[in-house]
């Protein structure tokens, strides 16, 4: 974004960022009000948080780029939106924000591209399960994992129908079936979640192919074909190659069996659970606290469960004035300067309801996507029409293809002084923005070996943070301080110091 700063007495100095904070709470923003919050949020696959960035900050470890995810960071993120008042099953919005940045001061231009539906999800019918779990059983689970797999499955119970169709395949050494497609009332499945027992090897290939074998065995439309696998660790026994765990999964999602994948603790392997989710369009839970997941089982089958719309797609065009650089939130996009792609296979209603719902102590289950814009090298600012979203989708009730367009338009210019943002919940996006790309410069910087200037910037950016929340509390924003505190804290216990007078770098240099 552009390096023209529109603070006319800032200095790079790191002492001085505190001064941004006063321009990010314009008046607008206040009077206007953001969403009302009544209009329920819709979810994508992917990632639901950034859990494993958090367990090694928590663990006094400095974790590294490739640990914090926009997809998971996002999704601890509740953004509120306007009313669904579009009156379709899914409602678009394209929200501007304009101000200095938060590390630096340079101008910093978002926009939200948000989803939400007016449909009430007390009436929404969930279409019956086809659904097989895969529960890792291993040695490693024993303990407590065990315990709180075991009290997740019994609370999944309750948010199941009689026409559920639930299988259970249990996996140590080799995958055995407990249950076979019982019916979701069934009181055996109670008696076979009582039957885990941990002990043994890990071998998550056949555990998660004889899953999708007892899907595919009875899959038709109509019908949520799918399987959840659960791990702990590392595949030990069987196939171990995670190329070919990855290609197994391939064939039986292109026959359009999905899967979700939750990993417990620290010690499985995060990048094979996240691609296997990606690849089944379903949800990657990466759960710090294995209690966790007596929330993740219900979520799962409440909500993910629930599609709303498919083959889903968003244009995006940028007008005169400005460049799209990036696009963040999601996983499979293309963008030129002047336009862009966004697709996501499904969308299903997001289980987050409010800021404050954090059940089970996760903050997953949000998500916004956001694009960042940077200003064309001598643009009037003649043109407010920043540019528009064109949204595509199959709707799951009617199966037909439906098409919506929204216009983001600005009051202000790409040069204007001041700080516009068209609601409070486009302000959060921007603050959410700025502290994911700090995560990942200080971590890049770590990773290189310049402690100091991963401190410098950190130490700037907690002020700027903790300024912002005295004005606008929020519980997601909340938390983030509460990592940036640690990063500090982790990399000052391993010897760095704030260098002085080090002017701070521009997290979006101009092109």
């Amino acid at each position: 974004m552009s390096s023209k700063n529109f603070y006319q007495n800032l200095t790079s100095a790191l002492l001085t960022l505190p001064l941004l904070l006063p321009a990010c709470g314009s008046d607008y923003a206040a009077e206007q009000g953001g969403g009302d919050g009544k209009s329920p949020g819709v979810g994508q696959g992917g990632a639901q948080d950034f859990g494993q960035f958090k367990e090694i900050l928590e663990g006094g470890g400095i974790p590294g780029p490739e640990t914090i995810d926009d997809v998971g960071f996002f999704n601890e993120h509740k953004i509120e939106l306007p009313q669904a008042s579009c009156g379709e099953t899914i409602c678009l919005h394209g929200l501007f924000g304009q101000m200095g940045n938060m590390i630096n001061g340079s101008t910093c231009t978002t926009v939200v591209v948000g989803m939400n539906t007016s449909i009430d999800p007390l009436l929404l019918e969930r279409p019956p399960l086809n659904l097989a779990l895969a529960i890792d059983v291993s040695g490693s689970m024993e303990g407590e994992p065990m315990q709180y797999v075991r009290e997740g499955l019994h609370r999944m119970l309750d948010s199941l129908d009689p026409q559920d169709r639930v299988s259970i395949i249990a996996f140590s050494d080799q995958a055995q079936t407990r249950a076979l497609r019982l019916e979701g009332d069934d009181p055996s499945l109670a008696a076979a979640i009582d039957g885990l027992q941990a002990g043994g090897a890990t071998n998550i290939y056949d555990g998660l192919r004889s899953a999708f074998e007892v899907v595919e065995e009875v899959a038709e439309e109509g019908l949520q074909n799918r399987v959840i696998l659960l791990s702990d660790g590392l595949a030990t026994a069987g196939i171990t190659s995670g190329a070919k765990i990855l290609a197994m999964a391939g064939g039986y999602n292109a026959a359009g069996l999905g899967l979700t994948t939750i990993g417990v603790g620290q010690d499985f392997d995060v990048e094979l659970m996240r691609s296997l989710s990606e690849s089944g369009s379903g949800a990657f839970y990466f759960l710090q606290d294995p209690a966790a997941v007596q929330e993740v089982f219900v979520e799962e089958v409440t909500s993910f469960m629930v599609p709303l719309a498919s083959e889903v797609s968003i244009d995006v065009g940028i007008g005169a004035d400005y460049t799209l650089r990036g696009i963040y939130g999601t996983k499979s996009f293309s963008a030129t300067g002047k336009s862009g792609t966004i697709e996501i296979p499904s969308l299903q209603l997001a289980h987050r309801e409010s800021v404050d719902d954090n059940e089970g102590g996760r903050r997953g289950g949000g998500g916004a996507i956001l694009l960042e814009l940077i200003p064309v090298a001598g643009a009037s600012g003649s043109e407010l029409s920043v540019g528009d979203l064109t949204l595509s989708y199959r709707d799951a009730f009617t199966d037909l293809m439906v098409e919506q367009k929204a216009v983001i338009d600005a009051p202000i210019g790409p040069s204007d002084p001041g700080a516009f943002f068209a609601t409070p919940s486009v302000e959060k996006g921007f603050v959410m923005l700025n502290i994911y790309m700090g995560f990942q410069m200080a971590a890049l910087r770590a990773r290189s070996g310049d402690d100091p200037g991963a401190l410098n910037l950190l130490i700037g950016l907690e002020g700027a943070v903790s300024e912002w929340l005295e004005k606008i509390p929020d519980a997601d924003i909340e938390d983030d301080l509460i990592y940036i505190r640690l990063f500090i804290d982790n990399l000052e216990a391993r010897g760095a110091q704030q260098p002085e007078n080090r002017p701070l770098p521009n997290p979006w240099p101009q092109d």
